[in-house]
């Protein structure tokens, strides 16, 4: 899939800008249910903007900045995993999806895609907005360090990319970035799930200690070099995690 211009300038330049309601892009072919979510989040203070498919993103992509992506993986023209795939290797969106494939193994499988939530059909409005909001926490960034530099990588937490020695950039979703930050914060210090939750967000009662591991298993995934894994996180059984690299922080 070619690689649109609008996607490539939207890499570098979204900005959250505190001054205006948040801006969610609905991805969703349904249309009872983006109706539907359209008018609610419009109640509760978001604007709101549709598409169905590929061309439909790059447009809005082109004409407004977008907050969040709300994507669909059933979809008429193209499959919501490419996209979703796709969206998180381009951009640094928040992505959370919303689908009838309510099996673990597709939670699993939406995770793993680098989504930052799932949420199965039908749901209740309050609680997709509920997490909505709880995405919007994880990936506000603008207290963050500027820069920590660990092994031969280099992670800029403000805008969730990593860069290898060699130049390789890897993209984060929030909760990887915000996960990472956490390490970076607590070099060769045990920590456990139920400390890593919490320091996801501040709504700990929200995402379960399994989905911890799964962040982790996507963040080792980035983290390797030359197909090689590099131990910088550590499972200590029945315990949790260390992360154990050289650490250097700089403010700014």
């Amino acid at each position: 899939m070619p690689e649109p211009q609008s996607l490539y300038n939207l890499k570098e330049n979204i900005v959250h800008h505190a001054t205006r309601q948040p801006h969610i892009l609905i991805v969703e072919d349904d249309d009872e249910i983006r109706l539907l979510l359209e008018q609610y989040l419009s109640q509760k203070g978001y604007v709101t903007s549709a598409a169905t498919d590929m061309e439909g993103i790059e447009l809005i992509f082109a004409r407004d900045p977008v907050d969040l992506i709300l994507l669909d993986l059933m979809l008429p023209k193209e499959d919501g995993r490419t996209l979703c795939r796709y969206i998180k290797e381009k951009t640094n969106l928040p992505l959370l999806i919303i689908s009838a494939l309510s099996e673990v193994s597709d939670r699993i499988t939406g995770l793993n895609l680098g989504a930052d939530d799932y949420i199965a059909k039908p749901f209740d409005p309050s609680e997709l907005e509920a997490r909505i909001r709880a995405v919007f926490r994880r990936n506000q960034n603008t207290g963050l360090p500027q820069e920590y530099r660990f092994g031969t990588w280099l992670f800029l937490p403000r805008k969730s990319i990593l860069y290898s020695q060699k130049g390789v950039r890897i993209t984060l979703t929030g909760a990887e970035t915000k996960l990472l930050q956490e390490f970076c914060l607590n070099p060769e210090i045990l920590m456990s799930r139920a400390m890593l939750v919490e320091a996801l967000k501040g709504d700990a009662d929200e995402l379960e200690p399994r989905a911890i591991d799964l962040i982790i298993s996507r963040l080792r995934r980035k983290l390797s070099e030359e197909g090689g894994q590099l131990e910088l996180i550590r499972t200590v059984r029945g315990e949790g995690y260390i992360f154990q690299p050289q650490t250097q922080r700089s403010e700014g």
